[in-house]
């Protein structure tokens, strides 16, 4: 399993650590993944994804998935996340056609 953000991207950045007697060895920081549940109002249905927790902090105060994901740049994105876009997006343009 890779550890890559599904939504941000944020993947593992490497740096050194760093020893009192200035001895520098390589190490991996790696990012604070979690598999979260996330609700679509359009879809009415959950998604598993693996996510960051800092994305997981900007999906709250954009205010849901379906609201990130509109605002969200499509290089980004995992393949995964890009169907739920454009399901959404294929949603929510039907919906408008139906009402007009």
């Amino acid at each position: 399993m890779s550890r890559v953000c599904e939504l941000t991207g944020k993947g593992p950045m490497v740096g050194n650590n760093v020893s009192h007697a200035n001895n520098k060895t390589k190490r991996r920081f790696l990012p604070n993944l979690q598999d979260v549940t996330l609700q679509s109002e359009t879809l009415g249905r959950a998604f598993k994804l693996r996510i960051s927790n800092a994305a997981l902090r900007t999906v709250d105060h954009r205010g849901g998935l379906d609201a990130y994901l509109a605002a969200a740049k499509d290089a980004e994105l995992s393949p995964k996340a890009l169907k739920i876009k454009r399901d959404i997006r294929k949603s929510s343009d039907t919906a408008a056609a139906l009402e007009a």
